[in-house]
């Protein structure tokens, strides 16, 4: 294919594209778009030209597919589908009846603490509506929000502040450390040196909070020893309760794990400020109508006084 990146592309061509193969007839597409069949040969010359590929060879009586053409299908029916999605909630969005699908860019411990809450209030509000969470680096989260990649990403995610993204904030978290109940630990003297000794769980460490701990302690010449590390978050409580082993947590969750008992926190040895949990959206798409009514939604779910850290 030609490098398309320096070509314009007309996005008309594409729902030719797609008449063209749901009926495999220039004349049927024609007929279809209401265009003249000369008009839709000289879009599909113009896709060819394009992608530098016939794209569709007459077979009897019917204008096949190609290998190139069978591929551009579904990224087509997606852009078209997604475009026409837009222009519709430009207008309006009806929560009651939106099939929408919303994604938001979040951790597993953003899952954990997050998503019961957000999906209860969407199964309530928008019952036809669906949710994903997406796992991007912290890194090009920035990207995947210009880009529409994912609608919305929520964490603390200081990058952002720089950019051309709006952050509401939802609540301050703050990290604590996490041991099971009669841990040795909780007895006798607490200092950096008794944080360094001790042996971590280190799990899901692109998270920023973990980061703003570990950091702390390299500069004052100490190493946390990560004598274990985990690839999903959610054992990791499971784990903590049942050894020695402890955790740098946010206390968000551990306020989310306290009802099932087993477990007990210690602050950090050293100062530490609290961190924003906000919710980002890039500035390009801040006036949508679905996406104001799901930012507000997800406010109102997680900014509630029993949700307090």
């Amino acid at each position: 294919m030609k490098n398309l990146h320096h070509t314009r592309f007309d996005l008309n061509l594409v729902k030719v594209f797609l008449t063209i193969w749901d009926s495999r007839s220039l004349t049927g597409a024609g007929a279809r778009l209401g265009l003249t069949q000369p008009a839709v040969s000289h879009a599909l010359r113009r896709l060819r030209e394009q992608f530098s590929d016939p794209l569709f060879l007459r077979v009897g009586n019917q204008m096949e597919p190609t290998e190139v053409a069978t591929r551009l299908r579904e990224p087509f029916e997606q852009a078209l589908s997604l475009l026409e999605q837009t222009i519709h909630d430009t207008h309006s969005f009806a929560p009651e009846t939106a099939t929408r699908r919303f994604r938001i860019a979040m951790s597993d411990t953003g899952e954990f603490y997050a998503m019961p809450r957000i999906l209860a209030a969407l199964e309530q509000a928008a019952p036809n509506a669906n949710l994903s969470s997406v796992r991007i680096d912290p890194a090009e989260i920035e990207s995947a929000l210009r880009s529409g990649q994912v609608d919305l990403a929520l964490g603390f995610l200081p990058d952002l502040e720089v950019g051309r993204c709006t952050g509401n904030l939802l609540f301050h978290d703050r990290l604590v450390v996490l041991m099971r109940e009669g841990h040795p630990a909780l007895d006798g003297d607490w200092s950096e040196e008794t944080l360094a000794r001790l042996s971590f769980i280190d799990v899901s460490r692109a998270a920023t909070g973990f980061h703003l701990a570990r950091e702390t302690l390299e500069r004052k010449g100490l190493n946390l020893a990560a004598t274990a590390r985990l690839e999903h978050f959610t054992v990791l409580p499971e784990v903590v309760r049942q050894t020695d082993f402890v955790a740098i947590f946010p206390n968000s969750i551990h306020m989310r794990l306290k009802e099932r008992g087993g477990f007990a926190v210690r602050e950090l040895p050293f100062d530490l400020p609290s961190y924003a949990i906000k919710l980002w959206v890039h500035d390009s798409f801040a006036t949508d109508p679905g996406l104001t009514w799901f930012r507000a939604l997800i406010e109102t779910a997680l900014t509630a006084k029993d949700n307090e850290t």
